[in-house]
This record gives C-alpha cells, sequence and structure tokens, in this order.
C-alpha cells in the first residue's frame, strides 16, 4: 500500500540584513554636512569683519535688532546662518555680551521651531540619508539632551534634530526648552568672543 509523502519542512527564512550604504552615498552626506559647517563658519567670520560704521549702526538698533536678525536667520534649515556672526557683532559693538547671549539664544532657540514643525507634519526632507538616521538614534536613545548638546555647539546637525524630534512627537515643550538653553550657552560664549576680541580688529 502507498504510504502517503510527509510534508517537507519549510526552510526557515533567511533574517534581513540592510545592504550598506554605497561609498559614494557616505562620501555624499559628509560633504554636505562639511558644506554647511564651512558656510556657517565662513559666514561668521565675513560679518565679523565688516567695517566698524555698519557694526556702529547694529548698536544703534541695539538688542532689539539682535533678537530680530538672530530670529530670522535661525529660521531656515540646512542653509549657512549668519546667527552667529549677528552675536559677534552685536559684542563687537558693545552690547552688554550676556544680555546678547540670552538673547539670541531665545531667538535662535524660536527659530529652531522650523524644522520641528516640518518634521512633525511628515515631510521626508533628508531622511533618507545616513546622517538623518545616525541623528534620530540619538534623539530616540538621549532625548531632550540630544538637543541640547547639539544647540549648544556651532553646526547645522540641529536642523536635523529638529526634524527627527517633529517624526518622532518628541514633546514641543521639551524640544523648545533644550533647544533655547542649548542656544544660550553658544551665543553668550560668542558674545564674549566679540566682545573680547573686538580690540584686536579695531
Amino acid at each position: 500500500m502507498h504510504q502517503p509523502d510527509e510534508p517537507q519542512p519549510v526552510p526557515s527564512a533567511l533574517p534581513y540584513t540592510p545592504e550598506p550604504p554605497a561609498p559614494s552615498h557616505r562620501l555624499r552626506d559628509a560633504g554636505n554636512l562639511l558644506l554647511m559647517v564651512a558656510g556657517t563658519l565662513l559666514l561668521t567670520l565675513a560679518m565679523f569683519l565688516v567695517p566698524i560704521d555698519t557694526v556702529e549702526r547694529l548698536g544703534s538698533f541695539g538688542y532689539v535688532g539682535v533678537f530680530v536678525l538672530t530670529l530670522l536667520a535661525s529660521a531656515t534649515i540646512f542653509l549657512p546662518s549668519p546667527a552667529l556672526g549677528a552675536a559677534l557683532l552685536a559684542g563687537k559693538a558693545g552690547l552688554n555680551p550676556w544680555l546678547v547671549g540670552l538673547l539670541s539664544g531665545v531667538a535662535a532657540g524660536l527659530g529652531e521651531i522650523t524644522g520641528y514643525l516640518v518634521g512633525r507634519s511628515g515631510s521626508d526632507l533628508a531622511m533618507s540619508t545616513r546622517l538623518y538616521a545616525r541623528v534620530e538614534g540619538w534623539v530616540r536613545q538621549w532625548g531632550v539632551l540630544t538637543v541640547f548638546i547639539l544647540a549648544a555647539i556651532p553646526s547645522p546637525i540641529i536642523d536635523v534634530a529638529g526634524l527627527a524630534a517633529g517624526a518622532m512627537r518628541l514633546p514641543f515643550y521639551k524640544y523648545l526648552i533644550a533647544c533655547i538653553l542649548g542656544k544660550t550657552v553658544r551665543f553668550i560664549v560668542v558674545a564674549w568672543v566679540g566682545y573680547w576680541l573686538a580690540p584686536v580688529f579695531e
């Protein structure tokens, strides 16, 4: 009598291993980051070397001018921002570095709302890059501490953190407070640098 064939075991599926990004993609991401950082630093240096009469005009606008200029400059995403240069100029113009740093920090923190809102809207801006994946991992693991640290250093990576924080639905008030605190630390240092170096460029 014919015996029915025993069912053969189904081979288990191999675990999915994502393909590593091509070297050209890694080079492109690194090149874009270097260009953004270099553009920010060069623009800051250029603003610090402006003629003294321009500095005096900025001083005539006082702290309100510093706040407005920093707010507008910080609202950009992935573009070199003159916000650091504004703080340097304010220190060079003789404004109080503590007040310049505080006002610039608040304004810059408010300007970073743009990136958060773009990320929260579901936009895929920059989300396919390795840099975004790395920063998103930092935000997922460390939360607002990542936002604070990236806001405190002169780098456009904070824009990527804003996109990630928005996409991950990080509480808005936590993101905003971390941005403001980090930016305030950064701009207090920058304003004092401008104040101390002012005699060198006179």
